[in-house]
């Protein structure tokens, strides 16, 4: 059976960039064009009784950031990968926005191709970020303090084997297949394990479970 197209929102003020990027996710056949905003209160309002599973956002809008919108469905929608539109010498711009949610960033000046792959590979696990960005990233995140220092019994074995999904690469909609449950279940148990380990997006968690022993005490079967 065909597997459906991933739903892909964009966020983008102007006009000649938004129609470019509509485009690229047109062209591809494992996209689907789910909606396309100018600006950010009626993509908000959107999200309000709708779900995609890529939101592709720039940052500066006419009615306020970007980084509203993925603050926000970090904490509601946390199976929506979120890929930010940036320009370069934004880099710390991104970072705060990875540190918010995003999955990655995709610069203006990419070809159609790219970035229709690019989205198609966020889904399949891939965070597209810089080896530049990748590294300030890591060292603020070891200058983050270790407010645990006993790992066991931090997360619950459900939310432990969710964790693992996410680490192996799996989407929110593989992990509850595989899970045998519910994408609100799914969202649950992500919620729950962020808060858990102080974090706000799947590298992150990852990271900071790495380096409190979570992801290596797991095995296969326990």
């Amino acid at each position: 059976m065909t597997e459906p197209p991933w739903s892909v929102v964009l966020l983008e003020d102007d006009k000649d960039t938004r129609q470019f990027f509509e485009s690229c996710v047109r062209s591809h056949a494992r996209l689907t064009l789910s909606a396309s905003f100018a600006a950010l209160t009626p993509a908000r309002t959107w999200f309000e009784t709708n779900t995609a599973d890529v939101l592709l956002t720039d940052l500066a809008l006419p009615d306020g950031h970007g980084l509203t919108l993925i603050r926000e469905l970090a904490d509601r929608q946390p199976e929506c990968d979120i890929l930010v539109v940036s320009v370069f010498g934004d880099e710390d711009t991104v970072i705060a926005c990875v540190e918010a949610g995003a999955v990655g960033y995709i610069h203006k000046d990419s070809t159609p191709a790219d970035v229709a792959q690019v989205i198609v590979d966020v889904r399949q696990g891939a965070s597209p970020i810089s080896p530049m960005i990748a590294r300030k990233l890591l060292e603020r995140m070891r200058r983050k303090p270790v407010a645990r220092t006993a790992p066991g019994g931090l997360l619950s074995p459900r939310e432990s084997e969710v964790l693992e999904l996410i680490a192996r690469g799996y989407g929110y909609a593989e992990i509850a297949r595989l899970q045998g449950v519910t994408m609100h279940t799914v969202q649950s148990h992500i919620k729950n394990l962020y808060g858990k380990l102080a974090v706000h997006s799947r590298s992150e968690a990852v990271f900071e479970a790495t380096r409190m022993g979570l992801l290596d005490s797991m095995k296969p079967g326990k």
